[in-house]
């Protein structure tokens, strides 16, 4: 019997959560959480995590598992992930991957390629860079020596664009053909699909849900998650809705300004996912305007998927 998964992508706000919770629902599966924030407890607001009624309905992995310090990378999703496929196969269940990490979902899809092999003095040297010259800096030399590999990360992704600096700097081959030539011999049929909402739409989305943030607490969430004792410099903190408040916080800017902040950069980050995510021509898109849709869509899903 062909082992299949069916994964939700897509841009922030776009119903990705709902839509996976009601095939989870339709399927009797389980959903696997495609989200390199949601994954950490007390981070929960402005990750827009499921709320505890749909966790306790559907089981959910990747949700409120870790403490914010602790480390957590596509590697470590990919070998979970797969773990929990093989379970679900066992009692024959369709896993559900649902989120808007276009890496994590690659990583499933494609396989992740590594390299074990380091160069901790070339890498120091890429980190002094970017400590005097910022993420920009790395991220445009990147792009010089692999665009492939750049236009798949953000500058702000810096770990990552040192890490293909450092694989160029090693063996003199892109990142990007490496990747190529791997192959992860893995039989699991794979549906991709995606909400296709009119950008201004998406954006009033993420407006709305962003001024309902704020409504819902999101400044005394960071405020409760400092006080815990957790850094400011925290890779979990560094995410959009968190440094703007931080920074807030900090006195550095108003509240006002940050909102202002949060709802521009989510729209940027947004726009970036769609950029990533449609460059994958195995996605199939449904066109929405309303969430009313989703039911609909969702049975479509199941019948494409089949």
């Amino acid at each position: 019997m062909e082992r299949s998964v069916i994964v939700v992508a897509g841009p922030t706000c776009s119903g990705k959560s709902s839509l996976g919770f009601l095939l989870a629902k339709k399927l009797n599966s389980e959903i696997i959480s495609a989200d390199s924030r949601q994954i950490y407890k007390y981070i929960n607001i402005g990750t827009a995590k499921p709320d505890a009624k749909i966790i306790s309905e559907i089981k959910h992995y990747f949700i409120d598992e870790l403490e914010p310090a602790e480390e957590f990378n596509v590697s470590i999703f990919e070998k979970s992930s797969l773990s929990i496929f093989t379970k679900l196969f066992v009692v024959h269940k369709t896993p559900i991957v649902v989120g808007g990490s276009g890496l994590y979902i690659r990583a499933l899809v494609d396989g992740l390629f590594e390299i074990q092999d380091n160069d901790e003095d070339y890498r120091k040297y890429l980190s002094d860079l970017r400590n005097k010259n910022g993420n920009e800096f790395l991220y445009e030399k990147l792009k010089t020596i692999d665009p492939t590999s750049a236009a798949k990360m953000y500058p702000q992704n810096w770990k990552r664009v040192i890490r293909a600096l450092e694989v160029y700097h090693l063996t003199g081959r892109k990142i990007s053909e490496l990747h190529k030539e791997y192959a992860r011999e893995v039989n699991i049929k794979y549906f991709q699909f995606g909400l296709n909402w009119e950008r201004d739409i998406l954006y009033e989305r993420i407006n709305n849900r962003v001024d309902e943030m704020i409504k819902n607490g999101l400044v005394e969430e960071v405020k409760s998650l400092l006080e815990k004792g957790f850094s400011k410099e925290l890779n979990a903190l560094n995410t959009v809705g968190y440094k703007e408040i931080i920074s807030y916080l900090d006195k550095k800017i108003s509240l006002e300004r940050a909102v202002e902040l949060i709802k521009r950069n989510t729209r940027h980050f947004a726009k970036r996912q769609l950029t990533w995510f449609n460059a994958d021509k195995r996605i199939h898109w449904f066109k929405i305007n309303s969430e009313n849709q989703l039911n609909e869509i969702s049975n479509s899903i199941i019948e494409l998927s089949n």
